[in-house]
């Protein structure tokens, strides 16, 4: 599209083409490598030509070194996600650095460019295949050893320098992670939005670390991505130390403020940040933002205040805690308290750990508890004169409370569990999310004034006997058990804890899903699901218009309003007519650049981009938890913070290890040793 009241700078023509393309003065603010010929008409890349110069070429590498009239995005885009293009700035970057260092020093332009040898790589590729399978670094020299042993031609043909030394390892890493990392940075600059996820960790000293990720569509094919950022400290403070650190690793990667469109924190601590503040200061920096944050396995129904404000949950998470600690090394053959060990292996709960166990959130942890209670009971009492720990169990155990809670919980956990599943499904169905949540939090809500379905069979079973010694008292029996605490105060201070933990819950849930976020999942779905259309082509003449009008005010900044509105009855005859594909494919099939519909529907493609960049699906939530499992397991090798980023990001997001470019990592890696005996030179 040409400015108004601004003459074509430039036009093509074609045979095949029903009108002229012309080339957009605004590509140049997006595009910063783009410079166009006003005399011949052609656009060029100003980095591949400088590349081209800088090595000394003999013929171009690709049309924007010699001059294109192919006036379209795509094929900006194309461009700029090309080899030749990301090698051109690998060279003028190197070139830029080394030129930086010898500034001054004339003796130095003689340092000889070190040749790429098999040797080299054979180490780097050692160092990468190690961070891949998590072994320890200080393996690395034997391993080289027993590759020489195996008769590894590449380390027995000729000898590598000595920075290629196993002492060196981490600096290997950290070339490689740049290489990783540089790709991490074209994908981003590429993708039209961006999804951010944030997961925090706590290590044994109770150090804050914030683990990001993104969420991107490329252009090129319309395929996402998932890709780890790295692993950042978090100073202690308010919710504004977040979003600054949040800021501050997207600044240092290049990530426009309008580019972010989705903001997803996998920890219970963090969405209690958002509560107070972090949302509000991220939304300052990225207009377009929308939070939605997701239930994790294992993760906290309730954030860490919500604990401590209901006073009777620490207690139960406390007991439950000692329970397991208790009975979870039981070898004897009583198959309850087998269950219990079983548990933590399924659930994957280290008791070493110094991370809080959210047992109240652990479906079968609490599920075991409740089958095993009568045992449990039953072993405490035996017990109990020998050991105070096993008498206090005990006393907790048989409390009314205690197992009118637990029914609670196995009301409550499935329907959570249900909900987190969904959002591990990689082609997942956008249109349920509203209705779903709706629905929990409608259950909730009922669970308040009539019992769920456990509560009430443990009440309907339980036997109620005559008390003796106090008149119109009873005794409450469980499976053969007295219970504790039943007297009427106590029963009034139980349907008081019940109302308050449920309404907790349902409250938490609605803070993770805000009604504007729900509201604009289900437009996309109504707008870009083929199978959310109406059954018959008459019908759809009104279908989804407040929906686009809804993603239209939400997106204003980004998209043509008036456009959209006309183009929708054309879009919803073709959508239509695609029924067979799902939301993603169609919206695969927009963001594609070189399609049909992408030409034809350029604020559909916009909409689409947006929605592919939700932070869902199996492979995100895989690599979350890959990433927990490697910060855990460096904590425990007291790996420092930035080698142990390194090591995550080589394990989490390295390609096989025949599509690594391990030649662009001896050049990174040699350039750090290089600026190092430099910088010593010059002292």
């Amino acid at each position: 599209m040409v400015p108004p009241g601004k003459k074509p700078a430039g036009e093509t023509s074609n045979s095949n083409k029903k009108c002229k393309r012309y080339f957009n003065e605004h590509w140049k603010e997006e595009f910063t490598w783009l410079e166009f010929d006003y005399e011949r008409k052609l656009m060029f890349c100003i980095e591949c030509r400088q590349a081209l110069v800088k090595n000394k070429h003999g013929k171009a590498e690709n049309a924007f070194t010699v001059g294109t009239d192919n006036f379209q995005r795509h094929a900006l885009l194309r461009h700029v996600t090309s080899g030749a293009h990301r090698q051109a700035l690998a060279v003028n970057r190197e070139q830029l650095a080394f030129e930086t260092r010898v500034h001054g020093h004339p003796e130095l332009h003689s340092v000889i460019k070190v040749e790429v040898n098999p040797a080299k790589v054979a180490v780097l590729a050692t160092v990468y295949w190690m961070a891949k399978e998590e072994i320890p670094d200080e393996k690395c020299s034997s391993l080289l050893d027993f590759q020489k042993f195996n008769l590894c031609q590449a380390l027995l043909a000729s000898e590598h320098s000595e920075y290629y030394h196993p002492s060196s390892v981490r600096e290997m890493q950290a070339a490689i992670a740049k290489v990783l990392h540089n790709e991490d940075r074209h994908r981003i600059k590429a993708s039209p939005f961006v999804g951010l996820v944030v997961d925090e960790t706590v290590d044994v000293l109770e150090h804050r670390s914030l683990a990001m990720f993104t969420t991107t569509v490329s252009p090129c094919n319309g395929q996402t991505s998932a890709t780890f950022l790295g692993s950042f400290e978090l100073p202690a403070g308010e919710a504004s130390t977040v979003a600054g650190k949040v800021g501050e690793v997207m600044r240092s990667f290049g990530i426009p403020t309008m580019k972010i469109t989705w903001f997803s924190a996998d920890s219970t601590s963090l969405v209690a940040e958002r509560l107070s503040g972090v949302g509000t200061a991220l939304t300052s920096l990225c207009p377009l933002l929308m939070e939605m944050h997701c239930l994790s396995h294992g993760s906290s129904l309730l954030p860490s205040e919500s604990i401590v404000s209901i006073e009777y949950l620490q207690k139960y998470e406390t007991t439950v805690d000692a329970v397991y600690r208790l009975y979870s090394s039981f070898r004897g053959e009583n198959n309850s308290l087998q269950e219990l060990r079983s548990v933590l292996d399924l659930c994957h709960i280290d008791l070493g750990s110094p991370k809080a166990i959210h047992w109240t959130s652990l479906f079968p942890a609490v599920e075991a508890i409740d089958s095993s209670w009568p045992t449990l009971v039953l072993l405490l009492e035996s017990e109990a004169e020998r050991s105070p720990v096993a008498h206090g169990l005990c006393e907790e155990l048989k409390k009314f409370q205690f197992v009118a809670f637990t029914k609670i919980l196995l009301d409550v956990l499935p329907i959570f569990q249900k909900l987190s599943r969904f959002f591990q499904i990689e082609n997942f169905d956008l249109s349920i999310l509203k209705p779903i949540v709706s629905a929990t939090a409608t259950t909730l809500q009922a669970q308040k004034s009539t019992s769920g379905q456990n509560l009430q069979e443990f009440l309907n079973e339980m036997n109620e006997h005559p008390r003796d010694d106090r008149e119109g008292e009873s005794r409450l029996y469980y499976k053969g058990v007295e219970l504790a605490n039943c007297s009427k105060v106590h029963l009034k201070h139980f349907e008081r804890l019940k109302e308050s933990y449920l309404e907790s819950v349902r409250g938490n849930l609605l803070d993770r899903f805000p009604s504007r976020v729900l509201e604009a999942i289900s437009s996309f779905s109504a707008i870009f699901n083929p199978k959310c259309y109406p059954q018959s082509l008459e019908d759809i003449g009104s279908y989804g218009v407040s929906e686009l009008n809804f993603l239209l005010q939400a997106y204003s900044r980004v998209v043509v309003s008036e456009r959209a509105l006309s183009d929708f009855p054309l879009f919803k005859q073709i959508v239509f007519s695609l029924s067979q594909l799902s939301f993603k494919d169609l919206c695969v099939k927009l963001v594609y650049s070189n399609s049909e519909m992408h030409e034809l529907f350029p604020d559909f493609a916009i909409l689409a981009a947006i929605a592919l960049a939700l932070p869902l699906g199996s492979v995100l939530t895989e690599k979350i938890s890959r990433g927990r499992e490697l910060l855990k397991r460096g904590r425990l090798h007291h790996v420092k913070d930035e080698g142990l980023s390194d090591i995550m990001k080589i394990a989490i997001d390295g390609p096989a290890i025949n599509e690594f470019d391990f030649a662009l990592a001896i050049e990174y890696y040699e350039s750090m040793r290089e600026s190092g005996f430099i910088m010593a030179q010059v002292k």
